[in-house]
């Protein structure tokens, strides 16, 4: 069975750029950002129960969600982040498991930016790797990629686990507070690493 890495890391802290380098390792890596976008699009199930749930006012006028109006409406309102995670949820956890399920490598990893906040998850994660950086690099990296205020990404850095919280839970630390050219280097030597423990994993089953 392979061995499953779970992934996870603040906002801004590089998880993309730390799980391109896997891939670039052969490396089988399901993202959960990824496959949410997929379900909740037109036609599949998330986007079924999303308007179902919560009307067809979440919709932009081209028929998909409206992503800008939900994330606005989920910080402001406990209430509608909850039929919004009901709905969205079990078809996105279900679709991780089965892709999970279906990995022949030695290992492969599972990025989950909410890992410990969404513990049925974290629940088939052998491993958990943390990307982790400072919290004002994490702020700048944001502010730089996606235009938001300084108060709307601490708003978001608020919902998620606090970093020390985060670091103390986490089996790796992943240091990506350098420059990106560090990235190849370090996952390469991780690479190495999960890949033996897979090996010794195999080895002790009966």
């Amino acid at each position: 069975m392979t061995l499953v890495v779970g992934m996870t890391g603040g906002i801004g802290s590089g998880k993309s750029a730390v799980a391109a380098a896997f891939r670039a390792l052969g490396v089988e890596v399901v993202d959960a950002d990824e496959v949410a976008h997929e379900i909740s699009a037109p036609g599949r199930e998330g986007h079924r129960n999303a308007v179902a749930a919560l009307g067809d006012r979440i919709l932009a006028a081209d028929g998909t969600l409206d992503r800008a109006r939900l994330r606005e409406r989920a910080f402001a309102d406990a209430s509608f982040r909850g039929r919004l995670e009901a709905a969205l949820h079990p078809p996105i956890r279900d679709e991780i498991r089965r892709r999970v399920a279906a990995w022949r490598g030695d290992y492969g990893v599972l990025v989950v930016p909410l890992l410990f906040e969404r513990g049925a998850t974290a629940s088939i994660a052998d491993r958990v790797l943390v990307v982790d950086c400072p919290e004002d690099e994490q702020v700048r990296r944001v502010q730089e990629r996606s235009g938001l205020s300084e108060r709307e990404v601490r708003a978001i850095m608020a919902t998620q686990l606090p970093r020390a919280d985060r670091l103390a839970r986490a089996d790796d630390v992943f240091d990506n507070s350098g420059p990106r050219e560090a990235i190849v280097p370090a996952v390469t030597r991780l690479d190495a690493a999960y890949r033996a423990l897979a090996r010794a994993k195999s080895d002790a089953r009966p």
